[in-house]
């Protein structure tokens, strides 16, 4: 016997089914809006504190006091003979017209220990900066200048404010009496803050105020101008080679599953290969921007290839078919009319990968580019370090004022990293074509 037909359910019941459905995927959608937009502020909020963090502990590096010393440059110390030797000159002994000076701002201190902490206000590149001068103009020999030299790094810490001097003595690393020497200079006006030059000037130094990122920026110039020599044609080469001219077939195949691993290989990794292959077996100079080079493009070529077989994918078939129908050869096809219309994308992938370049520093450590090196290199064979390893030499350092330079430089490498992103941005929105 066939089954009764249930009898149809009112409209009236079909409709506030429907109305509860919506209004159950209406709130789930919702929900999921809810939880994207609590996910983006999170990741804002976490963006924000630590560009705030950073920028705080960072933006005073960027102002450096100095103390006013009237200098006697007596003839006595720095040319007993009169003659005007350069070699003279250069080899007198300027700490003590630093010293003097001092004792002749404080003439009540006295005993070897108090000196001692007296002559410590002042930066010990005081009697370069001496030298400097009076090997530039020999006339100040006999007269007495007032000169601008630089103090030290406590003294600069705790003008900064970066010193709680309610704290009690033995808490703090400036003592009494040096913040009363402090307050004399500066109720004196003899206490001032300048752009701290030195930071842009200098190359690395054992003494906070003296240390600076030049020598850091150099050598991270030579490294990504090898990367980049290197790195970008043999990238793009490639890149037209597999998407344009290569067989499709097992070897092919394989050549591009390894491309797309080795993107993704630890940059550590790298390392450990220059270490072996450019240095031990090469034999080529440690330290040396050259290598770092050589081991950035190994790490950036992938990207690079990836990206260039990307844009040349991007470029319409019609164009491609245009060209050959025209009776132009495979190669002027690609030549003439793909690969112009594929650089756009082609210079935006480099500038990423140049960018994710400057900012790695664990291959480079594995070459021997973390050496404590001070003088500014000159080329690509000369001894160097960059930007993101002077970052972590500062950071193991326990000088407050190393903190403020190590924040100071993350903020030079961001600031570069973000003006290649954005350089990579523009690049795409200038010259891109929308098929």
């Amino acid at each position: 016997m066939n089954k009764p037909i249930a009898p149809a359910a009112p409209a009236r019941d079909i409709k506030a089914i429907v109305n509860a459905g919506l209004a159950h995927r209406h709130a789930a959608e919702r929900r999921f809006r809810l939880y994207g937009l609590v996910a983006i502020s999170l990741g804002l909020a976490f963006v924000v504190l630590m560009f705030a963090s950073i920028i705080s502990k960072g933006y005073p590096a960027f102002w450096q006091t100095y103390i006013e010393l009237p200098v006697a440059f007596d003839a006595a110390v720095i040319d007993p003979e009169g003659k005007r030797d350069p070699k003279v000159l250069e080899n007198a002994d300027y700490a003590a017209l630093v010293r003097a000076s001092l004792r002749s701002l404080f003439p009540q201190v006295e005993g070897r220990r108090d000196l001692r902490a007296l002559y410590a206000l002042a930066s010990s590149s005081a009697p370069l900066q001496l030298r400097a001068a009076v090997l530039d103009n020999p006339t100040l020999i006999g007269s007495t200048q007032p000169v601008w030299v630089l103090a030290s790094a406590t003294v600069d810490t705790f003008v900064k404010g970066n010193i709680d001097r309610s704290l009690d003595e033995t808490l703090r690393p400036i003592k009494d009496q040096d913040i009363a020497w402090v307050d004399k200079l500066r109720a004196d006006d003899r206490l001032e803050r300048r752009f701290n030059s030195i930071l842009f000037n200098h190359g690395d130094s054992r003494e906070p105020e003296q240390a600076g990122i030049r020598g850091a920026l150099m050598g991270s110039f030579y490294t990504l101008l090898v990367t980049f020599l290197l790195s970008f044609p043999i990238g793009v080469a490639t890149a037209v080679y597999l998407e344009e001219f290569a067989p499709k077939n097992r070897w092919t195949d394989l050549i591009e599953v390894n491309i797309n691993n080795l993107a993704a290989v630890p940059s550590i990794v790298f390392g450990l290969l220059g270490l072996a292959v450019f240095i031990n077996f090469f034999g080529l100079p440690r330290s040396a921007p050259l290598v770092g080079g050589l081991v950035l493009s190994l790490m950036t070529l992938p990207v690079i290839i990836i990206a260039g077989r990307a844009a040349l994918t991007s470029v319409p078939p019609s164009i491609r078919e245009a060209a050959l129908g025209m009776g132009a050869s495979k190669l002027q096809m690609v030549g003439h009319h793909v690969l112009p219309l594929a650089m756009p994308g082609m210079l935006t992938g480099s500038i990423i990968g140049m960018a994710r370049a400057l900012g790695e520093s664990a291959p480079l450590l594995m070459i021997g580019m973390v050496a404590f090196i001070v003088d500014i290199p000159k080329g690509m064979f000369d001894p160097a370090t960059v930007l993101p390893v002077q970052i972590y030499l500062w950071a193991d350092l326990p000088e407050r004022a190393f903190v403020e330079r190590t924040s100071a430089a993350i903020m030079v490498l961001l600031a570069f990293m973000i003006l290649m992103n954005g350089l990579a941005i523009i690049l795409r929105k200038r010259f891109e074509r929308r098929w």
